[in-house]
């Protein structure tokens, strides 16, 4: 009887150890925070269309997305009218590739980047209405994105995103307007890696070896001092 007490004392001592143990290693791991990078824009705009397919897309190659929650909120610099109407400023083209760009945000949550670079190519290629061919260069499923554009949910998409870009502060002033852990960038949104590489608290990818090598390089001496200022102060806030 005295033995199988001492045994079942034994065994809830090692559980409490192998307990505390576990709990000890869980406080000592602790995840480094992604970087959040937010990209108003709209659908048509040159400016738009270049950073995501010269500046954004660069993320997906060189790794640097593994660090980063990358969200992207078209509808820029459009306005709402009587009965919830949408006037987009380079025509209404505009506001159904708006449209459709977010339907396939709410579609593929995660998915989306290469549907939408597709549909940006085509704009600085001034093919805009091509951009159906990007339909072929998934293997997702499209019905979704047509679904949601044809009942009408993507307009409440649309309207969701028009009150939280007109909700920003400070307002945006241009697109595309970047947004890096939650502060603009302002003029200096196509330096995003740069600054992604200098918000991350973690390891950092091996990509951001060479980014912080050559800006460090590029402007030594030889940018333009208030620009170097201003980067300074943004990369502090951040």
């Amino acid at each position: 009887m005295g033995s199988t007490k001492e045994s079942q004392h034994r065994n809830i001592k090692l559980i409490l150890l192998a307990f505390l143990a576990a709990a000890s290693y869980c406080n000592c791991v602790v995840e480094t925070e992604t970087v959040s990078v937010e990209l108003y824009y709209e659908s048509l705009c040159p400016y738009s269309a270049n950073f995501i397919v010269n500046y954004l897309d660069k993320l997906f190659t060189n790794g640097l997305i593994d660090i980063v929650d990358l969200r992207l909120i078209p509808y820029g610099n459009a306005r709402i009218g009587a009965n919830d109407t949408i006037s987009c400023q380079h025509g209404p083209y505009e506001c159904v590739l708006n449209t459709v760009e977010a339907c396939a945000i709410n579609a593929w949550p995660n998915l989306n980047f290469p549907f939408i670079n597709c549909i940006e190519k085509f704009v600085l290629a001034h093919e805009p209405t091509a951009w159906d061919a990007c339909y072929k260069n998934t293997s997702l499923n499209m019905k979704l994105v047509g679904d949601c554009y044809e009942s009408g949910y993507g307009k409440k998409l649309e309207l969701q995103y028009a009150a939280e870009t007109n909700s920003l502060q400070p307002p945006h002033q241009y697109v595309p307007w970047v947004l890096l852990n939650g502060q603009p960038l302002y003029e200096n949104y196509e330096d995003v890696e740069e600054y992604i590489c200098k918000a991350y608290k973690g390891t950092l990818p091996e990509a951001c070896g060479s980014i912080l090598k050559f800006k460090s390089v590029n402007e030594n001496g030889k940018g333009d001092g208030n620009r170097f200022t201003l980067k300074d102060t943004l990369v502090s806030s951040i």
